[in-house]
């Protein structure tokens, strides 16, 4: 096999990384080993990482065949539902070599359909039962409460109808939802429910992306899915395999990409649901010692240095690829992986972070593996990376020295929003600070912009409506209801929320409710709210209700991602600053042909306001005061504006003058596309 150079890492982007450029190669180097280390130049990546066709249960032509990692083991049974739960010498596993790799085979009939199994599992000095590690399929008994494998093996495997449909795809456009909380009943909501209910409401609020929480089986409902015991089963509670492909094809048919969050920051604590001293050691999927166990989140820390580990963590990236054909992943926690202290402490406020010893190299390798091998197999997959750290080169390409992720979540938006609305008083805010904050990216990698997500409405914080309104929700959202702190919610909202997506680089996200002013927090049952499911849902009502006010956001919501992604501006241009005044809270700026124009004061509106423009004509397209967003109507729908000429120290300029009512947004087009030159990617 003829090598290829390792990739040179440009810095003309980044001129500050100029000084650790020999870690950046030798990181690179280290991922490229690691990757000869996994292959031995004898096979592709994609080969590799097949360990779930190999590992776990299979049915072929003479049976069925089970096999399973576990070097520690001296004895293992298969037992289960055809064993009456005991061991059986019929079910006993035969080790096959030093590695320690177990075996069994077994004829048709002595394993069926709906069958629940674990593994008994022996080692020196004791033994355990335990559900195998590549298990497709894992279930709950509603008594007892323990978990199971389950033989899943449908007479009429699954029919794939549609392919995700790219046509019209600028940018990616996040609806971030949870299946069992999406519906309207105290309860655990199912795929199907998910697929006839919510899919359709996705699909008419104008977004192009689902991103799918808590698929990977966790043993606490509560853990929001993040606890994940079980990597290759979709989560039973929901429903079938087949249900959840059903899901998938039919958000395809709707022209929905599908992407799912990827837990491999860190596993679940349990022993007997999932991978913590499965085989009797501490360190057979984990570091040894304190390194093995976070602190802060009470679980189990990978060895990303090991092949083993990378195997089971590689494989798992193209089940789900494979078997579900998701579209893509958000990897959850990598600011966790990436650090030995996990992120916690540090503050990240120099580049000396990212280079001082406290990096775990193995864990960047399998994110660079990571990436290579999901678009080797996709290339239109989604891969988005989760760190709050800043790390350079997360969404750089490979090609370039970068992790490869397609994009990286813009966290410091929502800081700065949720600062705003809850330190800073109204008539302080500074919309240079707040333009910085919303443009301020890497010119190398690209990011998702979002004003909220899940962390801000779970248990012990305020979502942003609740922050801007707080119990004044429950009393005064009835449309014929006059208050004035429902009218300043209402109207921040929808600027906050248009600004986000009108500067977003290059992707925008949203969680499940949020469009329309949800107005509890996430709190799922615990023993805390005596196993109530209470705020584990959605109140879908609130917003289909015509006499209440969440309509109006949920409205203003839709018409804002019709409105850009008709435009095309996400991932093809970038905002162009036209005019930041502080003193008048005022905000300009222009993106692929749009012009936004944002007054943030709270009390001064502002009649025949000039804005510098090319030479034309423009049409008010948006306007957030709109009487049908439950604004106060104080613009009048579809005007035009002419730029009229002055000339100012023998320089001619070209302005409009508009009326800009306090807390108000308008949004303009050109009649005729001025000229002038578009600021392009």
């Amino acid at each position: 096999m003829i090598r290829k150079p390792y990739p040179l890492i440009p810095v003309d982007h980044d001129p500050y990384l100029s000084p650790y450029l020999d870690i950046l190669r030798r990181r690179q180097d280290h991922a490229h080993r690691t990757e000869r280390r996994l292959t031995a130049d004898k096979m592709s990546l994609c080969d590799f990482a097949n360990g779930h066709e190999y590992f776990g249960l299979h049915r072929n032509e003479g049976g069925w065949v089970f096999r399973e990692w576990a070097p520690n083991a001296t004895t293992i049974f298969l037992v289960g539902t055809f064993s009456d739960w005991r061991e059986s010498d019929d079910y006993e596993l035969e080790r096959l070599d030093a590695q320690g790799t177990w075996q069994i085979q077994l004829a048709p009939d002595n394993l069926r359909h709906g069958d629940l199994f674990h593994l008994r599992m022996h080692w020196t000095g004791g033994n355990g039962d335990r559900i195998p590690a590549y298990a497709r399929r894992v279930v709950q008994d509603d008594h007892t409460k323990i978990f199971n494998a389950q033989v899943w093996a449908p007479s009429e495997p699954y029919a794939w109808r549609h392919e995700r449909k790219l046509e019209g795809f600028h940018a990616p456009l996040i609806y971030e939802t949870h299946v069992g909380m999406a519906q309207e009943r105290e309860g655990v909501g199912t795929y199907d429910e998910f697929r006839k209910n919510t899919l359709p409401r996705i699909v008419d609020a104008g977004y192009n992306t689902i991103q799918l929480m808590a698929v990977m089986e966790h043993p606490y409902y509560g853990s929001f899915g993040y606890h994940v015991s079980s990597f290759f089963a979709a989560s039973s509670r929901f429903g079938t395999p087949e249900e959840f492909k059903r899901l998938v094809d039919d958000a395809h048919e709707a022209g929905l990409a599908v992407i799912m969050d990827l837990v491999h920051s860190h596993s679940v604590n349990n022993e007997v649901e999932g991978l913590s001293r499965f085989d009797g050691t501490t360190y057979q999927y984990f570091h040894e010692g304190d390194r093995g166990h976070h602190v802060a989140w009470d679980s189990r820390c990978f060895n990303y240095g090991k092949p083993e580990v990378l195997h089971f963590l590689l494989s798992n990236c193209r089940f789900w690829l494979d078997e579900y054909r998701v579209d893509g992943f958000r990897f959850d926690g990598v600011t966790s992986m990436l650090y030995l202290h996990h992120g916690l402490g540090p503050a990240f406020d120099h580049y000396d972070r990212y280079f001082d010893g406290s990096i775990d190299e193995d864990a960047m390798a399998y994110l660079h593996l990571a990436n290579k091998l999901i678009h080797t197999l996709r290339h239109d997959a989604i891969t988005i990376a989760e760190d709050v750290s800043g790390m350079p080169g997360l969404a750089a390409p490979i090609q370039e020295g970068g992790c490869g992720f397609d994009y990286r979540l813009a966290m410091g938006v929502p800081d700065r929003w949720f600062k705003l609305v809850r330190d800073v008083r109204d008539e302080d805010w500074s919309v240079t600070q707040l333009w910085h904050e919303l443009t301020n990216r890497r010119q190398d990698e690209r990011t998702l912009s979002y004003a909220e997500c899940h962390d801000q409405s779970i248990v012990g914080g305020k979502t942003l409506i609740f922050h801007l309104i707080d119990k004044d929700m429950y009393t005064h959202m009835r449309v014929s209801d006059v208050n004035l702190l429902i009218d300043r919610g209402m109207a921040l909202h929808k600027m906050i929320r248009l600004a986000t997506i009108a500067t977003a680089s290059d992707g925008y996200l949203n969680f499940m409710g949020n469009e329309f002013g949800h107005p509890e927090w996430v709190d799922f049952p615990r023993d805390g709210n005596n196993w109530s499911y209470r705020y584990a849902r959605r109140q879908w009502h609130l917003r289909d209700d015509p006499g209440l006010k969440y309509h109006f956001l949920a409205d203003f919501d839709q018409a804002m991602t019709h409105l850009v992604d008709e435009a095309g501006i996400v991932g093809t241009c970038l905002p162009r600053r036209l005019m930041l005044r502080d003193d008048d809270k005022v905000m300009v700026f222009e993106r692929g042909g749009l012009f936004f124009v944002f007054n943030f004061h709270p009390s001064r509106s502002l009649a025949d306001y000039p804005i510098e423009l090319l030479p034309g004509e423009y049409l008010l397209v948006m306007n957030s005061d709109e009487s049908r967003f439950g604004g106060q109507g104080r613009i009048k729908g579809g005007q035009h504006y002419f730029a009229s000429s002055q000339v100012e120290n023998n320089i001619m300029h070209y302005r409009i003058r508009v009326y800009l009512p306090c807390r108000t947004a308008i949004v303009l087009r050109p009649v005729k596309a001025p000229s002038g030159r578009r600021s392009k990617r």
